[in-house]
C-alpha cells in the first residue's frame, strides 16, 4: 500500500501498476462528495508519479459503483447540487487528462455515476455478469451528467436507450455497443486486466501521454479541425526521443528502449 490511499480509497503499487480501490462496499461504493474529492487527490498524485504507468479502477465488495449517494442529495439547495455535479464533472476530466491509460476493472453493478466512470475510463474489462445501466430517469432525475461519457462511449441510439429506459444491459451487450473492452467470465478478470495493462505498458509511457491528450483533444471538433490538431501533435511527437529510438529500433530490428515519462514532463 502507498500513502496517499483512505479509508474510503484503497490505493495498491504493482510493477507500475496503480489499482486504486473504491472502498465503501457497504453503499456499493456509492460516489460521495468526500471520496469524489479524495480521489481527485489520488489523480493529481498519480499524474506526477513517473514511475506509474497505468491505473487499475476497481471497486471493493459486491459492485463496482453504485452512482452518486443519493443519501445526501435530499433536501439540499441548489449550490449544493451544482457543487456536487461540478467536481463529479471534474473527476471524470481529471481521468482524460490523466497521463497514464486508466483501466476500469468491473463487477457487479455500474450505475448511474458508476456507468459514467465506467465510460469515462479510457479502457475497461468487466465480468460477464456484470450490468451497466443509467436509471436515473426513473427517480425523477434524468442521468445528465452521466449522458456526457456514455453519449460518446456508445451510439446515439444505444444511449438513448439506457437513459430514456434505465434499464440494464449485460456486459456482453455493453461490450457490443462499446462502453467496455470485452466482457470475462469471473475468474478471467483480473487476468484480463492484466494483460491489457501488459500490453500497454509495451510503449513509451511518454508517447501514450502524448497520444491519450491528443485522442481527447480531437474527439469531438469538426474534422477539417481534428487534423488540424492531431498532424500537430504527431509532427512534435515525432520530434520527441522516444519516436526517433522505436524508429531506430525498427529499422535495425532491436527493441527499443523507452526513455518514457520525465519529471519535467509530470
Amino acid at each position: 500500500m502507498v500513502t496517499i490511499g483512505t479509508p474510503s480509497l484503497l490505493v495498491a503499487d504493482t510493477a507500475g501498476v496503480r489499482t486504486v480501490a473504491l472502498n465503501r462496499p457497504e453503499r456499493r461504493n456509492a460516489l460521495s462528495l468526500a471520496l469524489m474529492r479524495e480521489l481527485l487527490d489520488v489523480l493529481a498524485a498519480t499524474a506526477a508519479d513517473t514511475s506509474i504507468h497505468v491505473v487499475v479502477l476497481r471497486g471493493e465488495g459486491p459492485a463496482f459503483c453504485a452512482g452518486h449517494d443519493l443519501s445526501e442529495m435530499v433536501g439540499c439547495a441548489l449550490d449544493d447540487y451544482r457543487e456536487l455535479f461540478d467536481v463529479c464533472s471534474e473527476l471524470m476530466l481529471a481521468i482524460h487528462r490523466l497521463p497514464q491509460p486508466v483501466i476500469a476493472r468491473v463487477h457487479g453493478i455500474a450505475t448511474a455515476a458508476g456507468c459514467q466512470l465506467v465510460a469515462a475510463c479510457d479502457l475497461a474489462v468487466a465480468d460477464e455478469r456484470a450490468r451497466f445501466a443509467t436509471p436515473g430517469v426513473r427517480i425523477g432525475l434524468f442521468c445528465s451528467t452521466p449522458m456526457v461519457e456514455v453519449s460518446r462511449a456508445v451510439g446515439r441510439k444505444q444511449a438513448m436507450e439506457l437513459l430514456l429506459t434505465g434499464d440494464p444491459i449485460d456486459a456482453a451487450t455493453a461490450a457490443q455497443w462499446g462502453l467496455i473492452n470485452r466482457a470475462v467470465p469471473a475468474e478471467e478478470l483480473d487476468a484480463a486486466v492484466e494483460d491489457l495493462a501488459a500490453r500497454v505498458m509495451r510503449g513509451s509511457s511518454r508517447t501514450i501521454e502524448i497520444g491519450k491528450r491528443a485522442f481527447y483533444e480531437q474527439l469531438d471538433v469538426p474534422i477539417a479541425d481534428a487534423y488540424a490538431h492531431a498532424k500537430e501533435v504527431m509532427a512534435r511527437n515525432a520530434a520527441e526521443h522516444d519516436a526517433q529510438e522505436g524508429i531506430s529500433a525498427f529499422l535495425g530490428k532491436r527493441e527499443p528502449t523507452w526513455q518514457g515519462r520525465t519529471e519535467g514532463d509530470a
